[in-house]
């Protein structure tokens, strides 16, 4: 286990999500498109630079949750409050992403982002659990949260 500081555990934490997050959803859309790589690259990485932000933004927030709450441990429960949250907001930022770039109308934009997103949802919680093994939350005292 390694002890890092809040912000090197959420910098780490968010560089190796997106790195793969940016392969894995790459080749998702390409198998969703019937395209090549050169046009879901493209589109994988603006999701991931979105979701970057957004990633920093939720999980600041919900550490903030925990500790207000003095939860200790995330739970199978927490865990599934805490990607299903996550995934939620992506989905609402990115939809209308997927409507520009691959030119298709709401229902066709929603049904690729549903199945990116029940990927994203098994694969944040996997990610998730992992990294927290590698880099225990509780390691350090949280700053920032009142």
């Amino acid at each position: 286990m390694i002890s890092l500081s809040p912000i090197k555990r959420r910098l780490l934490y968010v560089g190796l999500f997106e790195f793969f997050g940016i392969v894995l959803s790459t080749l998702i859309l390409m198998v969703l498109s019937e395209g090549d790589a050169q046009e879901s690259l493209p589109v994988a990485v603006i999701v991931s630079s979105a979701a970057v932000v957004w990633n920093f933004i939720y999980n600041t927030g919900f550490e903030c949750w925990e500790r207000r709450k003095q939860i200790v441990a995330r739970t199978f429960k927490i865990r599934s409050i805490h990607a299903t949250g996550f995934e939620a907001g992506l989905f609402l930022i990115c939809l209308p992403l997927y409507m520009f770039w691959f030119d298709v109308g709401l229902w066709t934009a929603m049904t690729m982002e549903a199945a990116i997103l029940i990927f994203f949802l098994v694969y944040t919680f996997i990610f998730t659990l992992l990294f927290d093994k590698a880099f225990p939350l509780h390691a350090y005292e949280p700053q920032g949260c009142q």
